[in-house]
């Protein structure tokens, strides 16, 4: 049982192929996506896959409550990720399918806006409760911007893609959307002074589209590459080797909750640094132990060899 949870956020750095399989649609190679609304996401285990490697890769020292350890400790790794045997025992940590909650989408001003909707900010705020995040600005409603929104052509309306959307002009939305704008880039864009730029995109460029229309960007202003293979004989492309694949752009920003809880190994087993002590329960120390190894830079989903799938992650804390 899962006794403690945090948020942590990933933004697409170079475009993102979490794979779904062949499919006989207009794109060979689709992205996953959740069966009821279409919009994508990244599986759980494909996350806890990536981020794993990420650790094991990793051989820097950390210090977790009182002591020194190696994020690469093969031993540490099974206690917290589940051992290559997964019949010994189960991990003492999990991770929730990374949802979409920011979408980059062309615009005439501003070069691209981040839109999301209000489903996805409902399913997000009932994800952060599970977290126990307090200070939760309130939701705008949709066709909402911020103030000072550097997107807008003739005072209400944005153009995005091809597609022309008036937005209220009512202080009172403006206001909310610029408190939850103003609290997602400071708790969602990773810290540091080299991503000011970001931050302060996001507090100007977020525009709260409906559900339908939002559900509309995330089908279809995907990118989708198409690749070939060349026949090193002939120069051509070979026989069958032409296909598509889709991909989340860069910018894209997607969430997931961290699950932790005590670790499971039979008794009179070692916990390492795992054991109880200081007034930390032992999930409290795997938590400590991932959030202080998480690397702000991680590689995940395909193609990882043409440099797809870079993201930048960061943690919150409540």
């Amino acid at each position: 049982m899962f006794k403690k949870v945090k948020p942590f956020f990933l933004t697409v750095e170079t475009p993102l192929h979490a794979g779904s399989g062949t499919d006989l649609g207009v794109v060979d190679l689709p992205i996953q996506r959740e069966r009821h609304t279409g919009f994508p996401k990244l599986e759980g285990s494909g996350l806890k896959g990536g981020i794993r490697e990420a650790f094991e890769n990793d051989h820097a020292e950390i210090k977790v409550d009182s002591q020194m350890v190696k994020k690469s400790d093969k031993e540490i790794i099974s206690l917290v990720f589940g051992p290559e045997n997964g019949d010994d025992h189960g991990s003492a940590i999990g991770f929730t399918d990374a949802r979409l909650l920011l979408f980059p989408v062309k615009s005439m001003k501003g070069v691209f806006a981040w839109v999301t909707c209000p489903k996805v900010l409902e399913h997000f705020i009932t994800d952060l409760n599970l977290a126990e995040i307090k200070g939760i600005p309130e939701l705008p409603g949709e066709n909402t911007v911020p103030s000072g929104c550097k997107l807008l052509f003739e005072k209400n309306k944005v153009i995005l893609e091809e597609y022309t959307f008036e937005v209220k002009k009512d202080e009172k939305e403006d206001e909310t959307c610029s408190k939850l704008a103003l609290w997602l880039s400071n708790n969602v864009i990773p810290e540091g002074n080299i991503f000011n730029y970001w931050k302060q995109k996001l507090q100007k460029d977020l525009v709260i589209l409906s559900d339908d229309d939002f559900k509309d960007f995330v089908n279809l202003s995907t990118e989708v590459i198409t690749r070939v293979k060349i026949n090193n004989e002939t120069g051509t492309v070979q026989t069958g080797a032409l296909f598509t694949e889709e991909y989340l752009p860069s910018e894209t920003i997607l969430y997931s909750l961290i699950l932790t809880s005590p670790v499971f190994v039979g008794k009179n087993k070692d916990k390492k640094i795992f054991v109880k002590k200081n007034g930390k329960n032992e999930e409290d120390l795997v938590m400590e132990y991932f959030v202080k190894g998480l690397p702000p830079v991680i590689q995940l989903g395909g193609n990882a060899t043409i440099g797809k799938g870079i993201v930048r992650t960061r943690v919150m804390n409540p």
